[in-house]
């Protein structure tokens, strides 16, 4: 029993299409479930740990540290 060309080559294409749809809703929800157990640094959280190191933090250099790591992140990203 042979198959043609023209049917393998559709199998394959089928197996592709699902192999990408399955990899991108598989990688969407890999990464939903990675941000709520680690979510990214908040105001609040940045407040605590400059507490923890024995610093008093004012709103100024709050701000000025969020600013500076989104900074960071962008760099790092391009």
């Amino acid at each position: 029993m042979t198959v043609s060309t023209g049917i393998w080559i559709l199998i394959v294409l089928i197996g592709v299409l699902v192999g990408l749809t399955g990899g991108f809703f598989g990688a969407r929800h890999y990464m939903q479930n990675y941000l709520k157990q680690n979510p990214p640094i908040s105001e609040e959280m940045l407040r605590s740990m400059m507490m923890q190191m024995g610093q008093r933090p004012s709103e100024k250099k709050l701000h000025q540290m969020l600013n500076s790591m989104k900074a960071a992140s962008k760099n790092d990203s391009k």
